[in-house]
């Protein structure tokens, strides 16, 4: 298991070793609870940015996304139009994909459409109970809470935001807890 371990000699994921930066974030941020609606809403984005593409992307360019959207206030990025999008389509400091741009202005005015606040529509769906995974290769892409939430926010208007993506923001937002069992995050 030494892939497991850093060169620090701290027992992490394994996809957790292998750059500064996701160092970092494994051990600071990911699969710890997030609330918010603003927080929540940057996960979503972020989340469907990264559709196709490696994290390690998404990450470094987490503060030029950030700047570009107006710190991900959906009340905000809700009154973009055409202007902004152009904006952001040429704004090198992003992901500029047309599709999940317009997804993220979507998903905004989503939020501004809900009748439960984002954090308790998101929240409802973590399961009640879930075992940590042992090795990453017992780690799902998709479960059937995922597919409950990808379906739900499908209804709701929400965009770009399939099973798999959600999975992926309930893992990162400490939905679930998937840092395998010899993590130090592990407990």
């Amino acid at each position: 298991m030494t892939e497991l371990i850093g060169t620090d000699g701290v027992a992490r994921c394994s996809w957790g070793n292998s750059t500064p930066d996701y160092i970092d974030y494994h051990d600071k941020e990911w699969g710890t609870p997030l609330h918010g609606q603003d927080e929540l809403y940057e996960r979503l984005c972020l989340e469907a940015f990264q559709s196709g593409l490696s994290w390690i992307t998404i990450l470094r360019k987490r503060e030029n996304f950030r700047k570009a959207f107006k710190q991900f206030k959906p009340v905000k990025v809700a009154k973009f139009g055409d202007a902004d999008i152009e904006r952001l389509m040429q704004d090198a400091g992003i992901v500029r994909n047309r599709a999940k741009i317009l997804a993220a202005i979507n998903n905004a005015r989503a939020i501004a459409d809900l009748d439960v606040p984002l954090d308790d529509l998101l929240w409802s769906f973590a399961p009640s109970s879930h075992r940590r995974p042992k090795t990453m290769a017992d780690v799902p892409a998709i479960t059937d809470e995922s597919k409950a939430m990808a379906k739900e926010l499908k209804k709701r208007g929400f965009a770009f935001l399939g099973p798999t993506t959600c999975y992926a923001l309930m893992q990162a937002t400490g939905m679930v807890d998937d840092h395998i069992e010899t993590c130090f995050r592990a407990g």
